[in-house]
């Protein structure tokens, strides 16, 4: 009878400490060593090694440097025990997604200084829809722009909103400040009571995280209007 024997360097076997792919997602990217960071492309080892242990001699052949890695061919990666010609691609694609990544700049992200600034952005986004839609624009400490998100969608005259969702995403995000926004499709921009109850309680729950919520905007196709430049926040 054949013996089917469980293959012990594939990563999902191994102790749940001991999983990179786990690992980075518990306590991030930055937590992982070259060789786990190698181990993940490369999903698993041989008979004789981990993925890991792989992964550490094919760095200690190239003297740990990924520049000298990066230099590495197909037949090259496939001397190694355990790596063949879809791994070796794996590996070297990779490290040109790298090598890509190093060659262009940093792309700026659009700072907001006032009302108007967020308000030009927003009325692109939900100034002309036809129905309802709430938008949180995400800000880091410099005030600039992480993202831009739509929170929910409704009707014509309404569309509720998940406050914990909001700091949910926040807090993903990293973000210091928020920019509330939603749509009037009648054009009448005359905040309701609902309008300020919400930003209210978005505003207290808000400074108990330390996240400002700089504004409250509301948009139409032609004009907008800023809780924050009508004090009101």
């Amino acid at each position: 009878m054949t013996e089917y024997h469980e293959n012990k360097s594939s990563i999902k076997n191994w102790n749940e400490d001991d999983r990179p792919r786990e690992k980075l997602a518990l306590k991030g990217r930055s937590s992982l060593s070259d060789a786990e960071l190698l181990a993940i492309i490369m999903g698993s080892g041989n008979r004789d090694e981990s993925a890991v242990e792989l992964a550490k001699r094919i760095l200690k052949s190239a003297n740990y440097n990924w520049h000298e890695l990066a230099k590495y061919s197909i037949e090259d990666f496939c001397q190694f025990k355990g790596i063949g010609e879809a791994k070796a691609i794996s590996i070297i694609t990779a490290l040109e997604i790298g090598r890509r990544r190093n060659s262009q700049d940093v792309l700026e992200r659009t700072k907001i200084t006032s009302s108007h600034d967020a308000a030009i952005l927003l009325q692109q986004q939900i100034g002309d829809l036809p129905n309802e839609e709430f938008w949180v624009m995400f800000l880091n400490q410099g005030n600039r722009i992480i993202k831009t998100e739509q929170i929910s969608r409704g009707g014509i005259t309404q569309t509720s909103v998940d406050i914990r969702l909001i700091f949910k995403r926040t807090l993903e995000l990293t973000a210091t400040a928020i920019i509330l926004s939603h749509n009037h499709p009648s054009g009448n921009l005359v905040p309701s009571v609902s309008d300020k109850t919400i930003t209210q309680k978005l505003k207290d729950g808000a400074a108990l995280l330390d996240i400002q919520v700089l504004d409250h905007i509301i948009v139409s196709q032609k004009d907008f209007y800023s809780f924050a430049d009508e004090g009101l926040i």
